[in-house]
């Protein structure tokens, strides 16, 4: 008998603003005036993708599979550790049903960023770009988010995996 295990992950990021730095979100790099200072690219979005992905497979988290004291990890692309993690999804065979995004961020506007945010990450994630969505709010000048001294980002994510009993 074939039955579909399904599960849910979540994940988030912080990083902070720091003048100079390239911000780079959802895979974009994105002009802007403050950049993530982190010890990968600091991109917060697939941070919390992966997150997101590691916690429905019950795999631990972004700093157990790449923790910031490994110099392999040190300036490089978020892609490739979700390239990295798309790999355990699909050696364990899950697929992704959906995922549902929410990035924190007082300045820049990233409405018209969000498009090639979603290709971006489709590609990645091999799936179609209708199975994810991305949305931005502000801080409403409120908080760390409002002042500019960093940005957050959220990441809901459902799984699934078809599963064969014994008894077929």
């Amino acid at each position: 008998m074939n039955t579909l295990m399904m599960r849910i992950g979540t994940g988030s990021d912080t990083h902070r603003l720091r003048p100079g730095l390239p911000l780079v979100i959802g895979g974009v790099t994105i002009r802007h005036s403050k950049g993530f200072q982190a010890h990968s690219d600091g991109d917060i979005l697939i941070h919390a993708i992966i997150d997101a992905l590691l916690g429905a497979m019950g795999k631990g988290d972004i700093g157990t599979h790449f923790p910031d004291t490994n110099p392999r990890w040190k300036n490089v692309k978020s892609t490739v550790m979700m390239q990295a993690v798309m790999s355990l999804l699909h050696h364990a065979g899950f697929s992704i049903v959906n995922l549902d995004c929410t990035i924190h961020a007082q300045r820049p506007k990233l409405a018209p960023h969000i498009p090639h945010m979603v290709d971006i990450l489709a590609g990645h994630l091999k799936i179609s770009p209708q199975q994810i969505n991305i949305k931005a709010k502000t801080g409403e000048q409120i908080g760390f988010i409002g002042r500019e001294e960093g940005m957050h980002a959220q990441a809901t994510v459902l799984i699934h995996q078809e599963k064969t009993h014994p008894g077929n």
